[in-house]
């Protein structure tokens, strides 16, 4: 199991517009199952990342660490990919 933290960086935290693009991209490695948990939370508890409603009821605000998980074939680089669009403030594009 591959494992990274991001802290979110978008000011209205992983809500709406973040929560859509980070969903998107996570839904393009359809040969990984990748979950999202807040820091600390129990493993059993993650949500599913490519799931825009999961994102939205997370409600990871501005500056809160969250944990991803993936595992199998290109994980690594998955998780890469997705931590830097959370690390992202995609509301001050």
């Amino acid at each position: 199991m591959t494992e990274r933290n991001a802290t979110i960086a978008s000011r209205v935290g992983l809500h709406a517009r973040p929560a859509a693009i980070f969903a998107e991209a996570a839904g393009e490695f359809d040969n990984l199952e990748i979950t999202i948990a807040r820091l600390g939370e129990p493993e059993d508890e993650a949500m599913d990342a490519a799931s825009i409603l999961s994102l939205m009821s997370l409600g990871a605000s501005h500056g809160e660490v969250v944990v991803l998980r993936a595992e199998g074939a290109g994980a690594d680089a998955a998780l890469d990919r997705l931590v830097q669009i959370l690390e992202t403030d995609h509301d001050a594009e």
